[in-house]
């Protein structure tokens, strides 16, 4: 089990009222993430657990490539280190206890400087030799799905409690599309949220029926290059109009699969790691109920 770790704690930070601990810090989002680890691994005991980490949210080479990704979220450019993102800073402070609870239970967590939580994800999913939930509320990562390879996405855009499971049966049901396609789609297509644009006037059912036809970004391209192709002349004008965008998009929207990563260290602890360390975390933080929670559901 994969967890896109800044995803749920975002989530739980804005969908878990208010709690602060006796100094007056909030940790709404530490208690919240804890209830949501505790619920996935008592509902499918995976045998592996990984908090997979942004270690840099926009790196770098993704901006050179095209400078508007996340470019609206950015507080402050910093050379030479990760920007520095828009964040709420009751959120922000949470973060560090987030790190130190999750290490005190010998939960691993995962990043890699360079890359995204969603590369760390892409990377460990693929040749994982067993079957893989990814628990993200990012469609991005639909392009991980694989019935073959047994790996799935649990999508909690609609909640931890409401999440969905992912195949490519259900990915195909609502977009038209294989789940293999999903990058050259949300290309097309664009995504604000991420500042990409897409292609001007392509939308999702456009984007679909390319694909549908020309199978991936490469045939779609070459299609609109081929004057015998049969592409109507309308996403024929887009596409070209298009086309240094889609010369670079494609890199920025896939995530990576061969980082360089430790894959020790994963299996689900059956106790904390550190209980001691643990014990005074959740007396400082008033984490007693989502410890106590989350201790129990390891031992199973």
């Amino acid at each position: 089990m994969l967890l896109d770790t800044a995803s749920m704690y975002f989530r739980a930070f804005f969908g878990v009222p208010e709690i602060k601990a006796p100094d007056g810090t909030p940790v709404n989002a530490v208690r919240g993430l804890l209830d949501f680890i505790s619920r996935l691994v008592d509902e499918y005991r995976p045998t592996d657990l990984v908090c997979c980490w942004d270690n840099d949210w926009r790196p770098q080479w993704r901006v050179d490539l095209l400078p508007s990704y996340k470019a609206h979220r950015v507080v402050e450019e910093v050379a030479g280190s990760p920007d520095v993102e828009e964040v709420p800073d009751p959120l922000e402070v949470q973060v560090p206890i987030i790190r130190e609870v999750l290490e005190a239970f010998g939960i691993r967590v995962v990043g890699a400087d360079g890359y995204e939580a969603d590369d760390v994800i892409g990377t460990l999913a693929t040749g994982a030799g067993q079957p893989v939930d990814v628990v993200t509320g990012d469609r991005d990562l639909f392009q991980l799905v694989d019935d073959e390879l047994d790996v799935r996405v649990l999508y909690i855009a609609r909640g931890v409690g409401k999440h969905e499971r992912v195949t490519n049966g259900w990915v195909r049901d609502k977009y038209g599309i294989d789940a293999h396609q999903y990058a050259d789609f949300a290309t097309l297509r664009g995504d604000a949220s991420d500042g990409l644009p897409g292609v001007a006037g392509v939308g999702e059912k456009t984007a679909a029926s390319l694909l549908e036809r020309h199978g991936d970004m490469a045939g779609i391209r070459a299609a609109a290059l081929d004057p015998d192709s049969g592409m109507a002349p309308g996403p024929r004008g887009k596409l070209k109009a298009a086309a240094d965008y889609l010369e670079v998009a494609p890199r920025v929207v896939a995530v990576a699969r061969d980082i360089d990563l430790d894959r020790s260290g994963t299996a689900l602890p059956r106790r904390p790691r550190d209980p001691e360390r643990l014990a005074a975390l959740a007396e400082t933080w008033a984490l007693t109920s989502p410890v106590e929670r989350l201790t129990a559901v390891l031992s199973g």
